[in-house]
């Protein structure tokens, strides 16, 4: 099932999330559901609160292997990066955002395996990405006050339910 991902403004967005105690049924169908999501909606990365689950979870495919991460955290940070960053929540806005180059993250999977992986390059940004939004923050964020007031009509845009995207955009996205 597909679910509606949440935009920028909606209050679930910004609750920091609670730790999943149990990997039950219901959780496995909600990962399988937000891989779904994710994927129609051309995204590398997809947490719980962005579809309405405050629980601390997350999804990334970056076009290796898919990863199912619960209770993860970073345990380690190294180095610096400003690069472009888009985010579901934010449809067709992107801003530079400076985040560490490498992270060591530690996470169990869906079969209750705890795992630690060592990440640079994009799957470390979209780690970093994904799990800012289980503790309420999203990228907007981390940028500075100048960009904020400088995007403040497109931030404004997307609380009321529109999108960035211009046709041209969509077009390409198709193909």
């Amino acid at each position: 099932m597909k679910y509606r991902v949440l935009h920028y403004g909606e209050p679930e967005l910004r609750i920091p999330c609670e730790p999943i105690t149990e990997i039950t049924e219901e959780i496995k169908q909600l990962v399988e559901d937000m891989f779904e999501t994710m994927y129609e909606a051309k995204g590398v990365g997809l947490a719980g609160p962005q579809v309405g689950k405050n629980i601390r979870l997350v999804v990334i495919d970056i076009g290796d292997d898919p990863i199912v991460m619960i209770n993860p955290e970073i345990i380690k940070k190294s180095g610096k990066e400003t690069c472009l960053e888009g985010c579901l929540s934010f449809p067709g806005l992107s801003e530079k955002v400076e985040r560490a180059l490498k992270v060591t993250a530690e996470y169990t999977d869906l079969d209750g395996d705890t795992y630690e992986i060592e990440a640079e390059g994009l799957l470390a940004r979209a780690i970093q990405h994904e799990l800012d939004h289980l503790d309420g923050i999203v990228f907007v964020d981390r940028i500075s006050k100048a960009r904020k007031i400088q995007i403040k009509n497109e931030l404004e845009a997307i609380k009321n339910g529109e999108t960035l995207y211009d046709e041209e955009d969509e077009d390409e996205d198709i193909e």
